[in-house]
């Protein structure tokens, strides 16, 4: 009886064109109040009826430039969207002879269908005001509709050419939230947007790093960096983990992957040579640092991998015990690592504990009194 009177009192709403959001408190409130109601079709259709008396409501207030808040009028299609399809999977239930005949499944499927882009650009409001929550459910109502049995025949997934735009703004939408699991979900159909493929994969990234998943982190690494070389996501990270790892020989061989695409690549070309001192390859070192040196004079860490060569070499040398034969030797590379390495002070003085100990043999061993006598003192200090 509690039913019929609600229903009743609503639907007096929806005909006299009125009070809609008064209809739709009324269904709401008979299914909150007693999970029984939730079985019953007539509530969710006229739960629906209420929806859309204000979506008309709000479109014409819209069609006539009056006031009216854009979110509340996108919110409407979404929940209109969300109450029909609880709506049809009561209407599709099978009869008592097993026969599955849905009333309304026709008329709400057309009628969202038209209404569909909304659901895109009430997705897309949310992005551009940074409510990555809200945005995400718009993209997941949007993108989950292609496998509801109520849109049976729309095909979605072929018809649609927006779905990958939508995967892809869902994925970001998850990427800033800091939420693996959203970011993850409609990753592979986000890649299809090959407009926005290197961003999508950097997001996959970090969703496979905040789950510790690392094989499948530097995996996606790898295959973002094969595909997009000179992105300035994937290359760094690569050459930091395999650094990490003391893999010198990967961190070289991306490093010339990377030079394939672009010969002058300078970061490429910095991994490299640190690659190269790292794996004490000093002569080749000296080249590639030198080339970056010539084709720009601004960068610390070519003139430290340069200095720190020469600092290598000569300790090479001192490990002979030999000093009267290999005075002149020594002299030579102390003198070669000096300019590069008071270069790299020049240019990062904060660097003090990478500088310092070096200028300090580097002065000791050139017998330079004044010099030598500043960085003691800076060491002192």
């Amino acid at each position: 009886m509690a039913q019929k009177k609600e229903l009743s009192e609503a639907r007096g709403y929806l005909k006299s064109r009125s009070n809609y959001d008064k209809a739709e408190k009324l269904m709401t409130d008979l299914l909150a109040k007693d999970t029984a109601n939730r079985s019953n079709i007539k509530i969710y259709a006229t739960w629906l009826d209420a929806v859309i008396g204000q979506y008309e409501a709000a479109n014409e207030k819209l069609y006539l430039k009056q006031k009216y808040d854009t979110v509340a009028f996108y919110g409407l299609v979404k929940r209109m969207q969300h109450v029909a399809l609880s709506l049809d999977s009561l209407d599709s239930r099978p009869d008592s002879k097993g026969r599955v005949r849905p009333d309304y499944r026709k008329r709400n499927a057309q009628m969202l269908d038209q209404l569909r882009p909304n659901l895109y650009y009430g997705g897309m409001l949310h992005v551009r005001k940074g409510q990555y929550t809200d945005a995400y459910d718009y993209f997941r109502t949007y993108i989950d509709a292609a496998s509801q049995p109520l849109f049976t025949g729309y095909d979605y997934m072929t018809n649609d050419a927006k779905m990958p735009e939508a995967a892809y703004w869902a994925t970001l939408c998850g990427f800033r939230q800091h939420d693996a699991d959203m970011t993850l979900r409609y990753s592979d159909m986000a890649l299809r947007d090959t407009s926005k493929a290197q961003f999508t994969l950097q997001y996959i990234c970090e969703a496979y790093r905040l789950r510790c998943d690392t094989n499948r982190y530097v995996n996606t690494l790898t295959e973002g960096f094969r595909h997009y070389p000179e992105y300035p996501y994937f290359f760094p990270r690569l050459a930091d983990f395999y650094t990490a790892q003391g893999r010198y020989d990967y961190v070289l061989s991306v490093a010339n992957d990377g030079l394939k695409s672009n010969p002058k690549g300078r970061l490429f070309l910095i991994a490299k040579s640190v690659a190269l001192l790292n794996m004490e390859r000093y002569d080749e070192c000296i080249a590639v640092s030198r080339q970056i040196v010539e084709e720009n004079d601004s960068l610390p860490e070519a003139y430290f991998n340069l200095a720190t060569c020469y600092l290598n070499q000569a300790l090479a040398v001192e490990a002979e015990n030999e000093p009267r034969k290999n005075r002149n030797r020594l002299k030579n590379l102390y003198t070669e690592a000096r300019p590069y390495m008071e270069r790299y002070r020049e240019l990062v003085p904060a660097e003090r504990q990478r500088w310092a100990p070096a200028l300090y043999r580097i002065y000791l061993n050139l017998n330079l009194g004044k010099q030598f006598e500043e960085i003691d003192q800076l060491m002192r200090k």
